[in-house]
């Protein structure tokens, strides 16, 4: 079926394609329709497009048993890419720094292996090509949100999915029972006060002031009023104010962001905050907020990680959990029985993700297939 080249050859061929071709979220048309074509072109898929934006779920079935669902992201970054690769981002300022091509490739991988193991399906299988992982619309909403509404997806038994990890080579895994990525939810608070020549600030109500002393109160949120057991954090990471150096400003805009683990931290940290922002009042100023919430924290299944674990038991596994970074897969297992495990591609010098020199090393890709139809095949011999 595939001429002289390999799977893993055409595997590579569609990554270096989708990595030089990256769409950022909610606008992942051309990759989409490159899904679409590929799937098309096997003949044997239920294909079904623009799920929940340009999402795309390739249906393959064979009697009765499991619904088995595998899921993809296809959305980059917007990021300038620094690789010296052939391969390179041809759209300026957006690169595929977090191995959603990758991905991708995967599982239009797997896509092709069932086709020439269709004999061997046992019920079920949902290929589910998500769009927009990487940032929410106006309403809050990623890709994953949108997509979990489908009926499509609503049968599914189990849903398994990976992510490229950098830190870890190929041969290597990571993999986590329950929370494994975290609550993930931005918050803004604009500070008032008085406008005034810095020469003479006590003519004013100088918010830049109120807003040192608030931030120290913030950073004191974890170390001294959270169990010290719990995982959470609270960042901020721009702060806006200002236009001339002896001019004390009117007003100060923070944005920030809130990490944590289980649901008990996300409502403390949130808490904290308003509470602290009240000290801006006994300064002399005010304050409005807002707090976007963000992707719940990814809680893995322990029962499908026993799957991953046996198929992938000649691999080098680490079980612990994958960072503070957020994943919207976590809305999918919110709602289907899933998990996702981390797998290793990393190079000989470290790309990190979402940085402009990331990129893998391809073999991943090879292992990536040989696990997810592992995966499969371990429900078929039940």
């Amino acid at each position: 079926m595939y001429g002289p080249e390999t799977l893993f050859d055409y595997m590579v061929e569609w990554r270096r394609h989708l990595h030089q071709h990256p769409e950022l979220s909610f606008e992942e048309k051309e990759t989409s329709a490159f899904v679409t074509r590929k799937l098309k072109e096997l003949g044997v898929f239920e294909v079904h497009e623009n799920i929940g934006g340009y999402g795309v779920i390739a249906i393959i079935s064979n009697g009765e048993g499991p619904v088995l669902g595998i899921r993809a992201d296809m959305d980059a970054l917007p990021i300038v890419e620094q690789t010296p690769v052939g391969y390179a981002s041809e759209n300026e300022g957006v690169m595929h720094a977090c191995g959603h091509d990758a991905h991708t490739s995967i599982l239009l991988g797997v896509a092709h292996w069932l086709k020439n193991h269709s004999d061997e399906i046992r019920g079920t299988v949902k290929l589910v090509f998500q769009p927009a992982e990487e940032a929410a619309d106006d309403e809050g909403e990623t890709g994953a949100m949108k997509m979990i509404r489908s009926p499509l997806l609503q049968d599914i038994d189990a849903i398994f999915a990976l992510h490229m990890c950098p830190w870890l080579r190929v041969g290597e895994l990571q993999v986590n029972d329950g929370p494994s990525m975290a609550n993930n939810d931005e918050f803004q608070i604009t500070v008032f006060g008085e406008g005034a020549h810095a020469g003479y600030p006590h003519q004013g109500a100088d918010p830049i002031w109120m807003t040192t002393q608030l931030l120290q109160a913030l950073y004191s949120i974890t170390g001294r009023r959270m169990h010290p057991l719990d995982v959470g954090t609270i960042s901020v990471g721009k702060i806006n104010a200002g236009s001339a150096s002896n001019i004390i400003p009117d007003k100060v805009d923070i944005h920030g962001t809130m990490r944590s683990y289980t649901s008990h931290v996300r409502h403390q940290l949130e808490n904290e905050l308003l509470e602290k922002a009240n000290i801006i009042h006994s300064l002399g100023g005010r304050y409005q907020w807002h707090i976007q919430k963000g992707e719940p924290a990814l809680i893995n299944d322990e029962e499908l990680n026993k799957v991953v674990r046996k198929v992938a038991s000649d691999y080098t596994i680490y079980n612990e959990p994958f960072g503070m970074g957020s994943e919207d897969f976590s809305h999918m297992t919110n709602h289907l029985k899933g998990t996702m495990f981390f797998l290793g591609c990393g190079l000989e010098k470290e790309r990190m993700l979402h940085q402009p020199d990331f990129d893998i090393d391809e073999q991943a890709l090879e292992k990536g297939l040989e696990i997810m139809t592992g995966i499969l095949q371990s429900y078929w011999k039940e």
